[in-house]
């Protein structure tokens, strides 16, 4: 799988963040109500909810598009519009999980999606390359019981914990503005590999392929098994 390339960053921010308040609003509050759990998955082609107890009984982000599960079929509409509409024509209520964490997207019903179809692709394609590079490094350090990688609706970023150190991949932020992989164990760890407050940080751009977002993954591991704490 080829390392995304970032398109216009003015594009890719608001981009982020429309699919960062839709994943919060429109699939992480309303699975959240009724399952008690804010975690999404990674997909092929964007992410989605667990399996939900009645209508809808799935909701997923596909490219741009917005699917609900429904027992007759499906409903698909654009990602364009208010999060309020957007819930409405799939059939939930829109709001963020309750209780659950401080920080978010700071988006609400109100806020408008603007999605770039080719800036989607790259935040796509790049939390899809982090979920497989997660499960590739949970089988190989813990094959018994590899932790399942998470889409977290509070920062939008797929991680795993693995021997309390997280690992994951980001599709920006206000620190980093595009794709990035990131090491950060919890206890903080001084050396040369640690260039962030949380730990360590790659712009999946200056990352040569899967193998080299592998590679990161790995030093990380090293360097927090041998750097002292902080």
């Amino acid at each position: 799988m080829d390392i995304p390339v970032v398109q216009s960053t003015d594009d890719l921010a608001t981009t982020r963040r429309s699919l960062h308040a839709v994943a919060e609003h429109i699939l992480a509050g309303p699975q959240h109500r009724p399952a008690g759990t804010v975690r999404l998955a990674v997909t092929a082609d964007g992410f989605g909810t667990v399996a939900l107890t009645g209508d809808p009984s799935r909701l997923e982000v596909r490219g741009t598009t917005l699917v609900g599960s429904r027992p007759g079929g499906r409903i698909e509409v654009p990602l364009a519009g208010t999060i309020a509409e957007l819930a409405k024509a799939v059939g939930v209520e829109p709001g963020a999980p309750e209780g659950v964490y401080d920080d978010g997207s700071g988006a609400d019903a109100s806020t408008r999606v603007e999605v770039d179809a080719a800036a989607a692709a790259v935040i796509l394609r790049a939390l899809a390359m982090g979920d497989a590079a997660l499960r590739d490094l949970a089988v190989r350090h813990r094959a018994d019981d590899p932790p399942t990688p998470v889409l977290w609706p509070e920062h939008f970023d797929v991680g795993i914990d693995l021997d309390e150190v997280n690992y994951g991949v980001s599709p920006g932020d206000g620190l980093i503005g595009e794709p990035y992989a990131y090491v950060g164990p919890r206890q903080r760890r001084v050396g040369a590999f640690w260039d962030q407050p949380f730990g360590a940080a790659r712009r999946l751009s200056d990352l040569a392929d899967s193998a080299a977002l592998a590679a990161f993954f790995e030093a990380g591991r090293d360097a927090a098994a041998t750097d002292p704490v902080a």
